[in-house]
């Protein structure tokens, strides 16, 4: 019976704040009735019940004084903490505290019937004990009756402050989602003790079999456990292989551990979450100061790179923003994202081709940016396999023009975003973005020299694949998943190194803004990842059964591993951990001007063997790999 009628009340909303006073209110009443009646027998309680009802009524007025002092009345029943039974008790003792001043201050007894203090201080804690066991009762029904059929049993990885956060949060605010079940600790002198009630478990074997035996098939981590989680892979595996389900944060959320957070931001993990990695920090401050109320251009604004520059340079209150993309249903997007999100941001969306000349010198005479941000390119190595030409134009060509009207207009600072592919090429795409390196290179070291007239700085960043991204192998195994198999993998030996979008596109910032010029930034892209493995791990995540996995040999132009540096570049360190700058070759300008140039007229007039000849000779290092662009290397 008891049952039915908790749950019936728990499934309705939360009583209004008027109910809670006027309960409150009749304890106060009930309970001082009840102690006079005690105390001067129950036929002389009746004989003055209107008097008294009075008297105990002028007494509830410094009772509702407390009761509004400290909010007694605010509070959700079902959520009750130790915070709220403590605002009552000083509500309650502020009631008293004020009718010992009307009794001794105003003499109150003289027009009201005389009621001791010693009676008055016994209602007052039968009262304060009434309104506590209500608010205890009622949270222990929810707990215990409509609680424990809604809320799904979970155990929570960290038991500092992030974990006991998490388990307040989890509690307190919307507690019919998750009961807390257990703490799971990989500190030792933690393990088999108590905290908030549930035991604490070891990080072992066994954690799997302790999970099942309490009906948890959750797992929520600690904000302050995602790299611990990320690096212990056993751990992963075991819990995914019994199908437990691992929440956790998102990666771009951050959370100290003690400020309130919604627990509705916990997500089911995805295999970007559990890919080992460090986090990694930037110095927005040095970065605010280079960009705040600057104009910025951004080439391939739409793109999975470009993109993220926009949002993260926008957080910095640049003046204006030169958003430059071909591809129109993107670049409106990114429109839409601006108008939304930063309204008093200056956003120029523009729908062109960087091998425009023409238009891209009008656009630079209009804005003089101060910065340029190159992020667009072919980037899709099996394409730009089978058209060289376009690799050469879009590419090349495209990264001369923005690279030399950056100069001519007076740009302070030209980044650009090359990638760990044009190290030792195997591919056309990957030696297209090197002589992308040695055109701006050498650009910069002209203008340092004199030989050309300009201020402008050219930095080169290169790191290897980001998640999400446009043409990323893990939208395709997702895709591949759901479809029910096979999972494709090229090589069971290939691997890669694998970045965030937003963590790529911050080392960018700070890479751009620490350069001096002519430096190529090489990212610490952390450990490599076996694709295969990486195809197991999300075929375990999305539990589903008989997927199998499918080699289907290299690529043209894939390579097993990438690399960041060729086997003649040595790196030296900078202020920031995970950046080093790439020590390289010099090229002379002008012999870089003249081999582009030939390559920009030979993508035009001659067929793809003839262009992929002259691309080689500029990179003598560029050596196919299961291309038919190997009859060259011979």
């Amino acid at each position: 019976m008891i049952s039915k009628i908790s749950n019936w009340y728990f499934s309705k909303g939360a009583l209004p704040y008027w109910c809670i006073f006027i309960l409150d209110c009749l304890i106060v009443l009930g309970a001082d009735l009840l102690v006079y009646a005690l105390n001067n027998g129950i036929l002389h309680t009746v004989q003055y019940f209107g008097p008294l009802v009075g008297t105990f009524g002028f007494y509830l007025l410094p009772y509702l004084i407390g009761f509004r002092l400290f909010h007694t009345y605010s509070g959700i029943i079902r959520y009750s903490s130790f915070m709220d039974l403590q605002q009552v008790g000083f509500a309650m003792l502020s009631g008293f505290l004020l009718i010992m001043g009307l009794k001794y201050g105003l003499h109150s007894d003289q027009w009201l019937v005389e009621i001791r203090m010693r009676d008055i201080g016994l209602a007052t804690l039968l009262a304060t004990s009434l309104m506590w066991a209500v608010r205890v009762l009622v949270k222990y029904l929810y707990d215990s009756t409509f609680h424990l059929k809604q809320a799904k049993p979970v155990f929570i990885y960290g038991v500092k402050e992030g974990g006991v956060g998490l388990a307040k949060n989890i509690r307190n605010q919307d507690a019919s989602q998750y009961i807390l079940a257990g703490f799971v600790s990989d500190v030792s002198d933690m393990q088999g003790r108590y905290l908030m009630g549930v035991h604490v478990y070891p990080n072992d074997d066994l954690l799997v079999e302790v999970m099942k035996k309490k009906h948890a098939h959750i797992l929520l981590v600690s904000p302050l456990k995602n790299g611990s989680i990320r690096e212990n892979t056993a751990m992963v595996e075991r819990l995914v292989k019994a199908g437990v389900k691992i929440h956790m944060l998102p990666g771009a959320y951050e959370w100290d551990g003690k400020s309130g957070f919604d627990h509705t931001r916990l997500k089911e993990v995805d295999i970007e979450d559990l890919l080992p990695r460090t986090q990694i920090d930037v110095d927005l401050d040095m970065i605010g100061k280079l960009l705040t109320g600057k104009s910025i251009l951004i080439t391939g604004a739409a793109g999975s790179i470009g993109s993220e520059i926009v949002r993260q340079t926008a957080q910095f209150r640049p003046q204006t923003l030169i958003l430059i993309d071909q591809a129109e249903t993107p670049l409106h997007d990114i429109r839409l994202m601006m108008a939304r999100q930063w309204p008093d941001i200056t956003a120029k969306t523009i729908v062109s081709d960087i091998c425009m000349k023409e238009r891209m010198e009008e656009i630079f005479n209009k804005f003089r940016p101060d910065y340029v941000f190159h992020a667009a390119a072919y980037k899709h190595v099996p394409m730009m396999e089978d058209n060289p030409g376009e690799s050469i134009r879009n590419n090349v060509y495209g990264t001369r023009i923005i690279a030399d009207l950056a100069v001519k207009y007076g740009t302070k600072k030209f980044v650009m975003v090359s990638t760990d592919k044009a190290v030792n090429p195997t591919n056309v795409m990957g030696c297209s973005k090197r002589i992308c390196e040695i055109y701006v290179q050498s650009l910069d070291k002209a203008v340092k020299d004199g030989k050309v007239e300009g201020i402008t700085q050219f930095v080169t960043t290169r790191f290897g694949n980001v998640l999400g991204s446009n043409g990323s192998v893990i939208p395709l195994f997702r895709e591949q998943i759901k479809r029910g198999g096979p999972v494709t993998v090229t090589h069971k030996d290939i691997i890669r190194y694998f970045m965030l979008i937003p963590e790529a596109c911050k080392l960018v910032l700070e890479a751009g803004t620490m350069g001096n010029g002519g430096e190529i930034f090489v990212f610490d892209m952390g450990k490599p990842v076996k694709i295969v493995d990486l195809a197991e791990r999300m075929i375990q995540l999305s539990g589903a059964k008989n997927i199998d996995i499918k080699f289907t040999g290299l690529r043209d132009g894939e390579k097993l591993y990438e690399e960041v540096l060729n086997e003649n570049e040595n790196t030296r360190p900078t202020v920031h951990p995970k950046i080093l700058v790439a020590q390289v070759r010099e090229y002379d300008y002008a012999d870089a001007c003249r081999q582009v140039e030939a390559l920009v007229q030979s993508s035009v007039m001659e067929d793809d063997m003839q262009i992929v000849r002259h691309m080689k000779e500029m990179v003598p290092e560029f050596v196919s790999k299961h291309s038919v662009y190997e009859i060259l290397d011979k």
